[in-house]
């Protein structure tokens, strides 16, 4: 069994298109049942005043050949990740990776999937809430996707807000109400609890993905923006009726639930697009994405 490091990984990551097509491929999997998804689980204590928490999650991907889990460690906030990969024709294990930089980069790129399927060709803005580190992979990942003219940033810190916007260049620091009401794609990569603007703010046409949270009691979106969407699309559904605090604090009728739709089955068979319909894409991550990008990276190292 190969052990793969972070910096092998990060060597490995280097084409947005390979990991884009190798997480489309993963989806569609899904969407036609080729795929299975295993839940995140977790296991909570608290030891010498440390606050410590062990979780996993994986999936099934038949149809590449590769089955895995991802397992990670939480003290007092802070994340260690690491993935094993097995062969679905022996069961036997192909490697285990440490994963910090691949599970950066794989919600990132979920959201890029998903933007470049549903999103408007020709967006012109786009707005990120939040300037750590999934704000930051997620500018990455989504302004070479569309012709954005103006990248809008607003955080809840001045100084980051600025200094995030300094570092990806061309950006402007706004505040929460500008930035819902301008951009054609909204990204909320924050730790916010409670909605991050008025979701009656969001022009037509919009496509807002909100990733900061896998938690039910937090959640960035608001009611009003949630009656507003033509679909509410999510990962997995499962995983997103659990952990989405979207779903799970919303008020009774707000989400019908034709408007719930997965990832996989969008990408199977493509709607037809409304310029006037919003579009909300929540994010909780699913094992399905750590073990398509963990596939890639070994079936490259093996080349």
């Amino acid at each position: 069994m190969q052990l793969i490091t972070e910096s092998q990984v990060a060597q490995t990551l280097t084409q947005p298109a390979a990991a884009l097509a190798a997480l489309r491929q993963a989806f569609v999997q899904l969407g036609r049942g080729e795929a299975a998804v295993l839940a995140r689980g977790r296991a909570a204590a608290t030891h010498e005043g440390a606050a410590l928490m062990v979780s996993a999650m994986g999936a099934v991907l038949a149809g590449s050949g590769v089955l895995g889990t991802k397992v990670y460690s939480t003290r007092n906030g802070q994340f260690q990740f690491v993935i094993t990969l097995f062969d679905s024709a022996t069961g036997a294990p192909l490697a285990t990776l440490e994963a910090n930089e691949l599970t950066r980069v794989r919600t990132s790129l979920t959201t890029a999937l998903a933007v470049d399927a549903l999103a408007a060709p020709d967006a012109k803005v786009l707005a990120i809430f939040g300037a750590g580190t999934q704000a930051r992979a997620h500018a990455e990942a989504i302004r070479p996707l569309r012709a954005f003219e103006r990248v809008l940033v607003c955080a809840r810190n001045g100084a980051a807000a600025a200094e995030f916007a300094a570092q990806i260049g061309g950006a402007e620091v706004v505040d929460a109400a500008t930035a819902a009401r301008t951009a054609d794609v909204i990204v909320t990569a924050t730790r916010a609890s409670e909605p991050l603007f008025d979701g009656a703010l969001v022009k037509p046409g919009a496509f807002v993905a909100a990733v900061g949270s896998s938690k039910p009691v937090a959640r960035e979106l608001d009611d009003a923006l949630l009656a507003r969407a033509a679909a509410i699309v999510v990962e997995w559904l499962p995983a997103a009726q659990a952990e989405a605090g979207e779903l799970v604090r919303a008020a009774p009728g707000v989400i019908a639930p034709e408007r719930l739709k997965e990832l996989g089955s969008l990408l199977l068979a493509p709607p037809a697009r409304d310029p006037q319909a919003i579009t909300v894409y929540k994010s909780v991550g699913i094992g399905l994405e750590d073990v398509a990008l963990a596939d890639l990276v070994y079936r490259s190292l093996q080349a």
